[in-house]
């Protein structure tokens, strides 16, 4: 027996009216485009508001964690809380150490320092570069630069 299929007549595309159109006045489209704009920018700024207060506790709670980049002050702080020192000393003491640091440096000596690493001058030779706007070939300076190797134990404890 075959079975018997249902077959959907497929409905002609409606005709387009072409009555008269609606006229609406100046004055109703102005209304609703200002309560469009209203309903938008009251959003927004609802929630710029959520979005700003939730960073600021971030803030405040990161504040007292730890800072995000630790300065000189900062390492001076702890090493005067670690040894009972007035914090002006300990700073002092810190940039009186990376001034030697500099002066050594300057005489081209390489500075160890266990744990930490090398520091030492390195001399860059004169060579061709281009420039990147014209690809017009320059000369480029012979120049020295203060290159730093990290230490072992550092590296380790780190990664």
């Amino acid at each position: 027996m075959a079975v018997k299929r249902k077959t959907t007549k497929k409905k002609a595309p409606a005709k387009r009216k072409t009555a008269a159109k609606k006229t609406t006045t100046k004055k109703a489209t102005a209304k609703k485009t200002t309560t469009k704009r209203k309903t938008a920018t009251t959003r927004k700024t609802t929630a710029r508001k959520t979005t700003t207060r939730k960073t600021t506790a971030k803030r405040k709670t990161a504040a007292k964690k730890a800072p995000a980049v630790l300065t000189l002050k900062h390492i001076a702080a702890d090493i005067a809380e670690e040894f009972e020192l007035p914090k002006k000393q300990a700073e002092e003491i810190l940039s009186e150490f990376i001034e030697t640091i500099g002066a050594n440096l300057k005489r081209g000596q390489k500075i160890r320092i266990s744990g930490l690493g090398i520091l030492q001058v390195r001399h860059r030779a004169a060579r061709w570069g281009r420039n990147p706007a014209t690809g017009e070939r320059i000369r480029i300076k012979a120049s020295k630069k203060v290159a730093f190797r990290v230490a072992k134990d550092l590296k380790e404890r780190v990664l």
